[in-house]
């Protein structure tokens, strides 16, 4: 997942600044990437909540939540849990999903919650979208003033580098007979992912943009922010951090 700019139809340029919430409102979006493993993200956040130690009925927010589907599971395990994502359709959809400790709400990351959360999860490379760089900052600290006292968050974002070594810079996927054609290229410390595909006669483009953070780079961030950095794993078994090697780079911090 990314983000950066995204237009729609030939010759229709969407708005620049903004281009994640245009692309994953989409259903295109969610046609791409449905096959992702869900099986293991629920292995993931076994492990996670487990080592956090999180206490029964703990104050769960799942930042960036799409539909909903990591957010119904940790409700599934016990918690009071609120997913919050900018994409009005997405969260209309993960509404149906809605009971008396599950809720969702359409919000800005940059901004802080009233209320504060023993827990709040930013999953899937859901970080690093915005057009200005400041906003990083902005949204780390939005983070830590919607904690509780005891509160931990977790940001997981993709390893930079092992992305960068492994990059396929060109494919196509098939997916319920839509070609996906897929560009991939690295520039200006970004990722850039472009996508193009016909759809009922309809040519669709858009791009995806995600900022390459590096360890170092959240490290500033977070020193920034006044946040401390408590651990760092490299995959969702929880496996210690590699620089190069590892898939995932996973922050637990307060």
């Amino acid at each position: 997942m990314s983000v950066t700019h995204n237009e729609s139809i030939p010759n229709q340029e969407g708005d620049n600044q903004n281009w994640y919430s245009s692309w994953f409102d989409t259903p295109y979006y969610h046609i791409l990437y449905k096959d992702r493993n869900y099986r293991e993200a629920q292995v993931f956040m076994d492990n996670l909540t487990h080592y956090l130690n999180l206490p029964e009925k703990a104050k769960v927010l799942d930042l960036a939540c799409g539909k909903g589907r990591h957010s119904i599971y940790l409700n599934q395990l016990g918690f009071d849990v609120l997913g919050a994502d900018l994409s009005e359709n997405s969260i209309a959809e993960a509404s149906k999903n809605s009971n008396e400790t599950l809720h969702f709400k359409v919000h800005d990351m940059r901004q802080p919650f009233e209320e504060k959360f023993d827990a709040i999860f930013n999953l899937f490379t859901s970080f690093g979208y915005f057009e200005n760089d400041d906003d990083n900052l902005t949204t780390l600290k939005a983070i830590k003033e919607s904690l509780s006292e005891y509160g931990f968050a977790v940001i997981d974002f993709m390893n930079v580098a092992n992305v960068i070594e492994n990059l396929v810079p060109e494919e196509t996927k098939t997916v319920d007979e839509i070609d996906f054609h897929i560009k991939r290229y690295v520039e200006d410390g970004h990722i850039f992912k472009q996508i193009d595909f016909e759809d009922k006669g309809r040519k669709y483009h858009f791009t995806e943009k995600v900022k390459a953070l590096t360890l170092k780079d959240f490290q500033d961030l977070m020193d920034e922010a006044g946040i401390y950095l408590l651990d760092i794993f490299g995959d969702y078994k929880l496996k210690k951090f590699h620089k190069t090697e590892s898939e995932r780079l996973i922050m637990i911090f307060k």
